[in-house]
């Protein structure tokens, strides 16, 4: 793979911007938040919802920025040109430069387009409903025993985030494992555009963001935008028991492995044994052999995402043996199912980055199939972004929380949070033991003073609710 030297001139040319500046300057990181620029580095001043970054150019520029990428007409709010000499030469520190362009998010855009290209990397791009950074981070885990590899950090899988992420290809890395966020129709197919994904990875449809889309099938449409702009060489990693996934996968161009639970899944798990919190265990059958697996991440869900992982890694070359000792080292990503034993035998499920009513069963389920303990409880925060179906699918949730054998329950949030409690009470959970508060704080006083030793505890939510804060207590107090 190739490493790729950013000078301004080659900048310039990438995003089709007008340089004012030595074109052989050579730059350091690509930033777009204007409190994290060092010398040397390359500014692009995006405009935001709360912020514009042409506002802060000034501010970069005494900071030592090797140059700002800023709009033709914006405002910069500062002269960073001396009007009484040419135009061809800034006023400000020695050696800062302006690139001009059109849209300044359209060119970091296409400027990660271009490092792609450059680079040469291999690109595997994952989509899908649930399951996207487990994936991923599995994926990144599983190839790394052959290949140098990088993968997007943190949430940076959006518009913005993802050109951030392909900035890694400057280094020349042999693979680039990237997610793919979205919750409106369109932003995958920008995605594919900046990145060209060697390979596509579909997890599957669920209802996440469902109040953006007027139907579950909406959400797989605009997933199957991952399908876009394929060569006959790619391959689609898809998932073999999701309608919905298999539906619009015909409709690829390039070569297609399954993975999953089904008869005729290229990469299939069979015998499956649900462990609870001590994880899962399978057999697994591929086109290079079959191997027993074991994972210490939590519940079928993440078993999926193993399948997939492995589905790409035995395409890649990667040996089973191989595939399995990494199997049985992994790790979940923070607060994505982390199992933390704290004091008297309580142990904490911290599931709280996220939360969809997929999801929300898959870690229901967990319970349901843990060893035995003194309780089960559950801290459930309201699920946001779906919309006309939010009442609905929290009442389902309810109920499959009184299914799971859930004994104490605090819902968290707004009037979807107390239907989901009502519905628990309704299926079977002792009235006494539901309750329903608004904020995470009052869920963290109620839960830290209720649970008793050997209890089982499961805290998940959306971000939005933040009941990391009821996590991060509990082990604070309790740890």
């Amino acid at each position: 793979m190739n490493e790729v030297r950013l000078t301004l001139g080659w900048v310039a040319r990438a995003v089709r911007g007008t340089l004012t500046g030595d074109a052989e300057r050579e730059v350091g990181a690509v930033v777009i938040d204007s409190r994290a620029v060092q010398a040397g580095d390359l500014f692009v001043a995006i405009r935001g919802p709360r912020f514009d970054g042409h506002d802060f150019v000034a501010d970069v520029m005494e900071r030592g920025a090797a140059a700002a990428v800023v709009g033709r007409k914006a405002d910069l709010k500062v002269r960073l040109y001396d009007p009484t000499v040419r135009r061809d030469g800034p006023s400000g520190p020695p050696g800062t430069a302006l690139i001009e362009v059109d849209d300044t998010l359209a060119a970091l855009q296409d400027l990660a387009h271009e490092v792609r290209t450059a680079a040469g990397t291999r690109v595997v791009a994952i989509t899908g409903s649930a399951g996207k950074t487990t994936t991923k981070d599995t994926i990144a885990e599983f190839l790394s025993a052959r290949f140098r590899v990088v993968k997007n950090t943190g949430n940076l899988n959006n518009h913005i985030g993802l050109p951030l992420s392909l900035m890694q290809l400057r280094t020349g890395p042999d693979v680039a494992v990237m997610e793919f966020g979205m919750n409106h129709a369109g932003e995958i197919s920008t995605l594919v555009a900046i990145a060209e994904p060697d390979v596509r990875v579909w997890t599957n449809v669920g209802d996440a963001h469902l109040g953006f889309f007027a139907s579950p099938d909406a959400i797989a449409d605009a997933k199957a935008e991952i399908l876009e702009r394929a060569r006959p060489t790619d391959l689609l990693v898809c998932h073999a028991d999701d309608p919905r996934v298999m539906a619009r996968a015909g409709a690829f161009a390039g070569r297609t492995i399954t993975f999953g639970e089904a008869a005729g899944a290229t990469v299939r798990a069979h015998g499956i044994e649900d462990r609870g919190i001590d994880g899962v265990a399978a057999r697994v059958t591929t086109p290079v052999g079959e191997r027993a697996l074991e994972t210490p991440l939590l519940g079928r869900g993440n078993l999926s995402n193993v399948l997939a992982a492995t589905a790409v890694a035995v395409d890649a070359g990667i040996p089973l043996d191989a595939i399995v000792a990494s199997a049985a080292r992994l790790q979940p990503a923070d607060r994505r199912g982390a199992v933390r034993r704290l004091r008297d035998g309580i142990t904490l499920i911290d599931d709280s980055y996220n939360s969809s009513p997929a999801a929300l069963r898959q870690a229901l389920d967990v319970l349901a199939h843990s060893p035995r303990a003194a309780r089960t409880v559950a801290v459930l925060g309201e699920m946001l972004e779906l919309g006309d179906h939010s009442t609905r699918l929290h009442q389902e949730s309810g109920r499959a929380a009184a299914s799971a054998g859930v004994q104490m329950l605090v819902a968290v949030g707004g009037p979807a949070a107390r239907a989901l409690a009502d519905a628990a009470v309704e299926a079977g959970v002792p009235v006494e033991s539901v309750s329903y508060v608004e904020t995470s704080e009052e869920a963290a006083a109620a839960i830290v003073g209720a649970v008793r030793p050997g209890d089982l505890v499961l805290v998940k939510g959306s971000r939005g609710t933040r009941t990391d804060v009821v996590a991060d207590r509990l082990t604070a107090e309790l740890g």
